[in-house]
């Protein structure tokens, strides 16, 4: 046994700009044109940062929650979060924060997701903000910021937030979409994003290419690292797991076989465990496994519900 003190845990806070309300439900049938009866309800609370905090949660660790809230699904929301034990830290938004719909149609199991855009931003939106964030980071922190972002936030905004958080001694996790994503692909940075992670569809379109393999994802994340985009890239791969590369190398983590009952969360069930694991001083393959664990887990459960922690347990050994 390796002698000395054991890590130290780093702070995770993680920012959600875009949260939403999320409401889920059931119909016998999902079909245009007559009223469609569904069940009461399941209301959580939504977006990438919050739900990453909800998995950290889940899994016995402590994140602060940042969100940008308002309005009265904003004051649900609120409630929502304390209610599971998030005691959020909340700057105003500017307009009332979004809803969400997900609909499951029993007669085939399939699931519409119907996501809204948010309010719109002005540049003294954002420039309040990131003044906030900045306001609240210090050093050895990890920063998750994850989730869409609102319209009008620049997308140039993840790396303004990352050559900051640089200075401060603190490390950016970004797992976004859309315009920001290629925003950071495209500009490499002195300071590059500590991690940086999307899915596989994301990665093939990002690569002009089908990524069909794993080698393929591994030598996409592996070129994105070696052009200084980001210290570590994860593409996640679905049932197949997810490929890391970083400085120190490459890895692969196969995700054990599960029944799938919604995909929705897992993603972010991944990022929660995964920075949990980092910021204890977990070496970079226990980090992955223990991520695609936590996918695993969430897919396994129903509507927006993330991982469960025994299950995490359970599964982990089996992710190789």
């Amino acid at each position: 046994m390796a002698s000395g003190p054991l890590p130290v845990p780093r702070r995770v806070v993680t920012l959600t700009l875009n949260p939403a309300l999320d409401l889920a439900t059931s119909a016998d049938h999902v079909i245009p044109g007559p009223k469609l009866r569904c069940d009461a309800p399941q209301m959580d609370p939504g977006g990438g940062g919050i739900n990453v905090s909800r998995a950290i949660r889940i899994l016995g660790g402590d994140s602060m929650a940042l969100i940008v809230a308002g309005g009265p699904a904003g004051g649900t929301l609120e409630a929502l979060l304390r209610d599971g034990g998030i005691e959020p830290v909340v700057l105003p938004a500017p307009g009332p924060t979004r809803e969400s719909l997900s609909v499951t149609d029993r007669a085939t199991g399939r699931q519409f997701r119907f996501v809204m855009p948010g309010p719109v931003w002005g540049p003294a939106d954002t420039d309040a903000v990131l003044r906030a964030v900045l306001n609240i980071a210090k050093a050895g922190d990890i920063m998750v910021m994850s989730g869409s972002q609102p319209p009008g936030v620049p997308d140039d905004l993840p790396l303004t937030l990352t050559h900051h958080l640089a200075a401060l001694g603190a490390d950016l996790v970004l797992d976004t979409s859309g315009a920001a994503l290629r925003h950071v692909i495209a500009h490499p940075s002195p300071t590059p994003v500590r991690v940086l992670r999307m899915d596989a569809s994301e990665a093939a379109e990002l690569a002009g290419a089908p990524l069909e393999h794993r080698r393929d994802s591994a030598d996409f994340a592996t070129g994105l690292v070696a052009r200084g985009v980001a210290r570590t890239v994860i593409v996640a791969r679905g049932d197949d797991g997810s490929v890391l590369a970083h400085e120190g190398g490459r890895l692969h983590c196969v995700s054990p076989r599960v029944e799938v009952l919604s995909k929705v969360g897992a993603g972010d069930s991944f990022t929660g465990a995964f920075v949990l694991a980092l910021a204890g001083g977990a070496p970079m393959a226990e980090a992955l496994r223990t991520g695609v664990a936590a996918a695993a887990s969430a897919v396994t459960t129903e509507a927006t519900s993330l991982c469960i922690r025994e299950e995490v347990l359970r599964l982990t050994p089996l992710c190789t």
